[in-house]
């Protein structure tokens, strides 16, 4: 027998659009471990683009722990491939993340936080 009772819609899950032309990625406010693919796939486009790795997250407020092991791989893979690599505009909720995580000087976090804070205020 069929239940009559709706079945709640689902909603896709938000997903991070590939780098910018620049190499740019820019992550959403909640990146989650389900956008992790996404996320991973993003940064091997942006390490192909052989420019720079940049990573906007100006809007992230909370991140998963696989998507700063996806962070953690694509800085050591810039120092390999001889990349620059940032993360940019990070806001306090993510530098405190990344710093909690002692991940904030190996991710260059803190001093893109500042220069991002103090271009804001010149």
């Amino acid at each position: 027998m069929a239940s009559s009772r709706k079945q709640p819609k689902k909603t896709a899950e938000p997903h991070l659009e590939g780098p910018e032309a620049d190499g740019r990625i820019h992550l959403p406010p909640n990146v989650t471990t389900t956008m992790a693919e996404d996320l991973r796939a993003g940064l091997v486009l942006a390490a192909d683009h052989d420019e720079a790795i940049l990573i906007d997250a100006s809007e992230t407020q909370s991140i998963g722990q696989a998507a700063v092991q996806l962070l953690v791989a694509a800085k050591l893979e810039a120092e390999r491939l001889n990349l620059p690599f940032a993360i940019e505009h990070a806001r306090p909720e993510l530098v405190d993340r990344i710093t909690a995580l002692g991940l904030a000087d190996m991710l260059e976090l803190a001093a893109s936080s500042t220069a991002s804070a103090q271009e804001g205020q010149a």
